[in-house]
């Protein structure tokens, strides 16, 4: 196993790096050399999540939604400055490993990866019913339309509505949210099942109820309880996130494992045969639950649990102490138990103990899926891991990246009521009216030739926000036009009103997030900028390609994924690729990017078109993904289960 070594400014690979078992001392998980190179035994496949769906999130960053964003890399911080390189250097390494590199992600989870993707081009996107059916349990903390701050709510509100159309029968649980707005009234269909349960945690006893609504060919279950009842998102306000968010997120476990025993759905119970998809930390706890509370007992010793990371940054970490909250065995500490390294810890006399419940997901869980290929492979590395690199390296033939599908009924240029103007791939002659519209909307002089650059998201250090403001100026001397959509540093949001103020005829920034707008900009721009840092899989780019605005991305996650790198000289000169993928991440690297392409789009109008073409022409359903993650359940029950 090879590892990573930093010296004298440079990055190099070697061997040695000892490979370890899944449960190991706690306080030295995580901070050992990183895994970087390694061959697999099963799938993998990707995507992720960008924007936020609702405009009441706007009030809060994502590092501050739920309160368990680990608020730093775990790299010592003697050591981050060597991974920052010249533009030139750095260029001159990418050349050097990008095809290693690329075979390297590519071979993540072989034989698996091809499985899966030979299995969906196997069954196609006619076929309806899977060979096997399951019992499906989605847990989940937002779940579209009914609660949803961003990709996650995007992927539990369709995929399982995929995956019964498939044949499969599927529960999704999420909490009853109820903050005293017009989104209360998404639950309108929802009934009481006048089923109450007792859960045991946090020093007492909490009793949850069960309201159900059947939609889709999915059973909607919602946990209601108090603690779900107040203004916000789901996780915080505008303050901040909720400080009581572990004790909210471990009724939900605990209701979530007891719902497939006790509700009598369509006539009868789920049942104890049931394969649990738990997403992210806030569902964390089932896996755990279901080796240390069920089977020891003899109760769900047939049902399975895979783990989905939509966001490894995200873990779920509290103080030690309050282990005795979530309702486990004293003997299971080890599962989620989790040391800081000494340099991350807050003060001298701190011992930098804690729990972490994804770390404990990820130990007991079956399978784990990520919503990209390519993030697979990065989650098992130090800049990727969060300090959990050496656990996911060590579970990696069982980690497989699937990516995320978009809603191709109300992503679809042809008949989005959002946009002025109609278009396809056989006909995309009103794409250019729709950018006038667009110019025209935001006062922006009306200029079709002129290439227009736009970015959807939160304006936040993640979304490489500081590279476009650096940028910027650089930028404003080509003849192009820049607009913006997005929230969340109020300092990121006064410089983009100060663009505006100086470049009047070049750039609009659009402070706060509005989904109308969102479509407007998707379908008028010429090219989408997503210089982002890491992207797990990412959406707008996916929604760009089917309106047939170009992607100009960094290479990362499902970014890099999803994007094909433009060439114009392959297929006999016919052109291939969807887009520019760039790297490294630098000022320079993204404006030579930008630039090529608002190039292409001013003089090869035959190679645009190509670029546009193939982009619409992709296949984005939620179907083709549903096909993937069937292979991976045959998968998850031909073992037994990994913690018996």
């Amino acid at each position: 196993m090879a590892s990573l070594q930093i010296s004298g400014g440079s990055v190099r690979f070697v061997a040695g790096f000892n490979r370890t078992c899944c449960i190991r001392p706690i306080g030295s998980l995580g901070f050992s050399h990183s895994p970087r190179r390694f061959s697999i035994g099963r799938p993998l496949l990707l995507r992720r999540a960008s924007v936020s769906g609702e405009s009441e999130t706007d009030d809060i960053t994502d590092a501050e939604r739920d309160g368990s964003l680990l608020g730093f890399q775990l790299i010592p911080p003697g050591d981050q400055k060597l991974f920052s390189t010249s533009t030139e250097e750095a260029t001159h390494q990418e050349e050097e490993s990008d095809a290693a590199d690329e075979a390297e992600i590519a071979d993540f989870g072989v034989p698996g990866n091809r499985a899966v993707e030979e299995g969906a081009a196997e069954v196609g996107y006619t076929s309806v019913k899977a060979e096997v059916i399951n019992n499906l349990v989605f847990v989940t903390s937002e779940a579209a339309p009914y609660s949803k701050t961003g990709g996650l709510g995007d992927v539990c509100g369709s995929l399982p509505i995929a995956l019964a159309g498939r044949g499969h029968r599927v529960m999704v649980i999420s909490p009853r949210y109820l903050n005293g707005t017009s989104a209360d009234k998404n639950y309108a269909g929802a009934k009481d099942l006048g089923v109450r349960v007792t859960v045991h945690c946090f020093g007492g006893s909490q009793e949850v109820s069960f309201y159900h609504e059947y939609r889709d060919g999915v059973d909607w279950v919602f946990i209601d309880h108090q603690s779900y009842h107040r203004p916000g998102n789901p996780y915080g306000d505008s303050k901040g996130a909720f400080g009581d968010n572990q004790f909210r997120f471990t009724l939900l476990c605990h209701a979530a494992c007891e719902a497939p025993l006790v509700l009598p759905l369509g006539g009868f119970t789920y049942g104890e045969k049931s394969l649990f998809l738990v997403n992210d930390w806030h569902a964390g706890l089932v896996p755990i639950l279901l080796a240390a509370k069920y089977r020891p007992y003899g109760v769900y010793k047939d049902a399975r649990s895979i783990l989905i990371i939509h966001n490894l940054a995200h873990q779920g970490v509290e103080p030690a102490a309050t282990y005795s909250n979530l309702g486990l065995p004293s003997e299971w500490y080890g599962a989620v138990g989790w040391v800081f390294p000494t340099w991350a810890r807050t003060h001298a006399l701190d011992t930098g103990e804690a729990v972490n419940v994804l770390k404990g997901a990820i130990v007991t869980s079956d399978r784990i899926i990520t919503v990209s290929q390519g993030y697979a492979w990065e989650i098992t590395t130090v800049e990727g891991g969060y300090g959990l690199q050496d656990l996911l390296s060590s579970r990696k033939s069982v980690i497989n990246g699937i990516t995320n599908g978009i809603n191709i009924d109300e992503w679809d240029p042809s008949k989005d009521e959002d946009i002025p103007f109609h278009y396809s791939v056989d006909d995309y002659s009103n794409k250019v009216k729709c950018k006038m519209a667009l110019q025209k909307e935001l006062g922006l002089p009306i200029r079709p030739e002129c290439p227009m650059i736009g970015f959807i998201g939160r304006l936040d250090y993640q979304k490489g926000i500081d590279l476009i403001q650096t940028a910027g100026p650089d930028l404003m001397v080509d003849d192009i036009q820049f607009v913006m959509l997005g929230s969340g540093d109020p300092k990121c949001e006064s410089w983009m009103r100060s663009m505006e103020e100086t470049y009047r005829d070049k750039f609009r920034g659009w402070v706060g997030f509005n989904v109308p707008i969102s479509h407007r900009i998707t379908a008028g721009c010429d090219i989408l900028l997503m210089p982002s840092r890491f992207e797990p899989c990412g959406l707008n780019q996916l929604y760009a390609m089917r309106y047939g605005t170009i992607p100009v991305v960094h290479a990362t996650g499902g970014l890099r994924d999803t994007v094909e790198n433009f060439n114009p000289y392959a297929e006999g000169g016919a052109g291939a690729g969807t887009g520019w993928v760039f790297s490294p991440l630098s000022k320079d690297s993204m404006v030579s990017a930008l630039r090529l392409a608002a190039a292409t789009y001013r003089e090869y109008k035959e190679s645009w078109e190509g670029l546009m073409r193939r982009g619409m022409s992709r296949n984005y359903s939620w179907e083709n993904a549903a096909v993937q993650y069937e292979q991976v359940f045959k998968w998850v029950f031909m073992d037994p289960p990994y913690i018996n």
